[in-house]
């Protein structure tokens, strides 16, 4: 199967004229939008529908921790196999991370193949399955099955949205927008906690809550089979000898026509043209192994991009979004409804603070976000370990603290790290790289997400929140001296830059 190009079932061939796009170059594919300020117009439908993803992974969070505790009910579970074990309540809430883990295997392997289009569709395609699946399952086994089917749905979206929306944005709304797919992640839990609030009460609840993503997910894959391929990944094809140079100039330029509108039917070649010259370098290197990552420019950009997203997860996140009922229940908040209801108030604080990371983060830039928030993380996660150890008399603390985390992360990590990753690898090995790193990604929050109950029975709480601390200190040291600065610089700019 070609890469793209006249026989690429996703855009037909152009005329061999290509000199100057005329009328007819519309003709093959209607503008998205038709506005002549392309750069907040034209862009919403290219960024909605790959963070739509984002979405669903939230949700997924959301919505999993009131239906954990919908199966185990006597009274509304729905079923004779209520009775599960904590080891199988651990599977069921794990289940879409082994799932993601599986997702970002395949993403190394099937990626650059697929493209970046076609790799949403088919996330589209397992988040549907996996959610009905789930939802309809008659045993524990079924069920296991529909959470690691959903995983990897979650797994190859979360590889492909954010390289998607990094090149098919402009370069100044680049950061926003990348950013934006990290409020819709946090929108996602807020809708999961919301719905899953809704329907705890409710005889096979859980059934509903999982259920809730299949019309999501069907509004992605439409939007995502609508939508037109990556220009600059259709040039990488071109580049690597995967098809017609000249056809896939021309599909170039009519997807980028596609994705801007009239704005720039005139100025489309001359811009693809640009993207050509800039990744001329790359012309004669084919596909990317897997050692070609630990080596020169690509170990640079790995260091940055993987690291980031590894002290993201070990600096206690994960531990906050899957255990945050049984912290706010050691503050005093004991039954299970006032446990999902304060989820529900930290999902709207989460989304607070990601609006104004979005709002601030391609005017402010990406160092001083992420070393300002993650210094604030490192002072509530010293707070959460004093409560625990020598301050258990001031709840308030605790709550302050876990409140204050949440905040400073939603700032820094959250939106900045899939912005990164996004951002920092070349063309030639965004696909390959990306993988890795969201590998590292969903492999260190697996980690976290089980070893915080083990760790806390052994060191405490008190101990287990210092130690995070230190790690957040860390960070902040790794931020400092290795993450560059890339706001407003085009993708092309950042690798001959930093890299």
């Amino acid at each position: 199967m070609s890469a793209a190009g006249s026989s690429d079932p996703e855009k037909p061939p152009l005329s061999s004229s290509i000199a100057k796009p005329s009328a007819k170059l519309l003709q093959l594919g209607e503008p998205l939008l038709n506005s002549t300020n392309y750069s907040l117009r034209s862009v919403i439908f290219p960024f909605l529908f790959p963070a739509f993803g984002g979405l669903l992974y939230g949700y997924d969070i959301g919505a999993t921790s009131s239906a954990t505790i919908s199966i185990q009910s006597v009274s509304v579970s729905g079923m004779s196999w209520y009775d599960l074990s904590s080891v199988q309540i651990g599977l069921i809430t794990s289940g879409s991370l082994y799932g993601a883990l599986i997702g970002s295997v395949l993403a190394f392997k099937i990626a650059d193949f697929l493209g970046r289009r076609k790799e949403l569709l088919l996330s589209s395609t397992l988040y549907l399955v996996g959610a009905l699946v789930t939802a309809l399952a008659p045993n524990f086994v079924v069920m296991v099955i529909g959470r690691l089917v959903y995983g990897i749905g979650i797994g190859l979206a979360m590889h492909a949205a954010p390289m998607y929306i990094a090149e098919t944005a402009p370069s100044h709304i680049r950061g926003q927008l990348i950013s934006m797919k990290e409020f819709l992640i946090v929108f996602g839990m807020l809708l999961g906690y919301t719905v899953g609030s809704l329907l705890i009460k409710t005889v096979a609840g859980w059934r509903y809550m999982f259920g809730f993503s299949v019309p999501l997910a069907v509004i992605m894959g439409t939007g995502m089979w609508w939508l037109p391929s990556s220009p600059r990944w259709i040039l990488l094809c071109a580049l690597q000898g995967k098809g017609d140079m000249q056809g896939l100039r021309e599909t170039a330029i009519c997807c980028l026509c596609q994705l801007r509108g009239e704005a720039v039917i005139e100025s489309a070649a001359e811009q693809v043209d640009e993207m050509l010259a800039d990744l001329s370098e790359i012309s004669e290197e084919n596909d990317v192994k897997l050692g070609d990552m630990f080596r020169g420019k690509c170990l640079k950009a790995l260091t940055i991009g993987a690291g980031l997203v590894f002290f993201q997860q070990i600096t206690g996140q994960p531990s906050v979004l899957y255990y945050a009922g049984s912290i706010f229940q050691s503050a005093g908040f004991s039954a299970a409804s006032d446990a999902t209801r304060v989820s529900i108030l930290l999902g709207l604080l989460k989304l607070f603070m990601t609006g104004i990371a979005v709002l601030v983060v391609d005017k402010l830039g990406r160092r001083p976000l992420l070393l300002g928030g993650v210094s604030g993380m490192v002072i509530s996660l010293f707070l959460l370990g004093s409560y625990y150890t020598f301050l258990d008399n001031a709840p308030a603390v605790a709550v302050g603290g876990l409140l204050f985390y949440v905040g400073c992360y939603q700032l820094s990590f959250g939106p900045i790290g899939w912005l990164m990753i996004s951002e920092i690898f070349p063309l030639r090995l965004r696909g390959k790289g990306l993988s890795i790193a969201v590998l590292v990604n969903f492999g260190a929050n697996a980690v976290v997400t089980f070893a915080f109950s083990p760790l806390k029975e052994i060191l405490g709480a008190g101990i287990l929140f210092f130690i995070f601390g230190g790690i957040a200190l860390l960070s902040v040291v790794f931020i400092f001296f290795i993450i560059p600065e890339t706001k407003g610089l085009t993708l092309e700019e950042i690798e001959a830059k930093y890299l």
